[in-house]
């Protein structure tokens, strides 16, 4: 979920972090990609959705949730990697923090308006199903001897109740308030940093852990008080994908050079992939595959994000990152006629909707439930279910550029005098 925001900026300063900081410069495949993400998201999460059958988690390991944090990453280093290198280390992580307080109220608004929704389309009882019951939200709502003294609202509101459905901006912010951490180790030797987010992303693997009989030094977080669950996107795991965008996008890392060996390996692997992935075992019907998968699980876990999702998503990365072209120059090839037209359109669509991933990702969760219902109410067709899916990418491209007028903060603009 990228949830930074990118601007131009004409200078490079030099500052106290080190020399001269990167340029903040708009990359189109940045915004191209977490816009994908964002419609995918949407698609992901609407109930019984048959387009979630084809969305790309069903054609290999990684899926739409790594394009979304990767991209985070990448944008954090210019919004908030930038203020680090202009303003230093202290009012670096004064921004990092504002963003963590208004990413939080955001969980706070989704959790409270989809809670309320839920009720709402239950208490109609118009097609006999329990919509927050659904969301396993029945702590809420059910008494019960296991989370009676749990104080249920208040664990929410201090991150100790985080229902599966609420998780990734929970998420989000702890790998956030682990930014400042990484700039003062950035500026000790760049080397620390690389310790630090793969020694953190070792100790989040729990199978690997219980392996070597290291179980109890698993970090993660609870996600009930009265329970050992933890987290499903644990932010310890999930650091590792943030932190290689950051890296890249700060210049920590260097660009990947462009060869046929290269490219030749990473479809190799995206290619390899797909026997194994969730089409394998559905559509190719491979036995082989699903014993694979059970047996191995661990290798490709999404709660501590595991290795062979980090290699799947790269190899990935790196197949779009080439097509794209550098700064995205490939998107933007000129064409004649009504296709191109159409492309063009899309592909302002596509960006606009990126720019604006945080108002966009909150709306579009909620959004989900409620094209679940409406499916619910008129049915599943094949023709239904890609018009209600129409509609929501209607709207979340409304809300994508009510957004970007908001923030542009119309009301300052002063108005021309004749």
């Amino acid at each position: 979920m990228t949830i930074a925001d990118t601007t131009h900026v004409p200078s490079r300063p030099v500052t106290a972090l080190g020399a001269q900081a990167p340029a903040r410069v708009r990359d189109l495949r940045l915004d191209f990609f977490r816009g994908l993400a964002m419609f995918i998201i949407l698609f992901a999460h609407t109930p019984g959705n048959l387009l979630s059958l084809w969305i790309p988690a069903r054609w290999g390991f990684s899926d739409a949730t790594e394009i979304f944090v990767f991209c985070s990453g990448m944008a954090s280093a210019i919004a908030f990697g930038g203020a680090f290198a202009r303003v230093g280390w202290f009012l670096g992580t004064a921004r990092v923090l504002f963003r963590v307080w208004q990413v939080y109220w955001a969980h706070v608004g989704l959790f409270f308006a989809t809670l309320a929704m839920t009720v709402y389309l239950t208490d109609l009882d118009i097609t006999g199903q329990n919509y927050w019951g659904q969301l396993n939200l029945w702590p809420v709502f059910v008494e019960s001897d296991k989370w009676e003294n749990s104080n249920i609202l208040l664990s929410f509101m201090t991150l100790r109740y985080v229902p599966n459905y609420f998780d990734v901006l929970p998420m989000y912010m702890i790998v956030l308030l682990l930014m400042p951490l990484v700039m003062a180790l950035a500026q000790v030797d760049k080397r620390l940093v690389a310790a630090f987010v793969i020694g953190i992303w070792l100790l989040a693997q729990d199978a690997l852990l219980q392996a070597l009989g290291l179980g109890a030094w698993h970090l993660e977080f609870p996600a009930e008080p009265w329970s050992d669950r933890g987290w499903f996107f644990n932010p310890f795991g999930w650091q590792l994908i943030f932190f290689t965008g950051f890296a890249f996008m700060r210049g920590w890392l260097p660009k990947p050079p462009v060869t046929p060996l290269l490219f030749g390996l990473a479809a190799f692997i995206v290619i390899a992939n797909i026997p194994l992935s969730n089409i394998g075992v559905r559509e190719l019907e491979l036995g082989w595959a699903a014993d694979w998968r059970k047996a191995n699980a661990a290798l490709f876990d999404k709660t501590d994000f595991a290795i062979l999702r980090y290699v799947h998503f790269l190899s990935l990365a790196y197949i779009c990152w080439v097509l794209a072209g550098d700064q995205g120059k490939n998107l933007l090839a000129r064409g004649t006629g009504a296709a191109a037209r159409l492309r063009e359109g899309l592909l302002t669509v596509i960006l606009k909707v990126g720019q604006q991933s945080l108002a966009v990702f909150v709306f579009s969760m909620f959004t989900a439930r409620v094209l679940g219902f409406v499916m619910d109410v008129i049915g599943r067709g094949v023709f239904i279910t890609l018009a209600v899916n129409l509609v929501g990418c209607a709207l979340l491209v409304a809300v994508a550029y009510g957004a970007g007028w908001f923030k542009s903060q119309p009301w300052r603009q002063k108005r021309a005098t004749s």
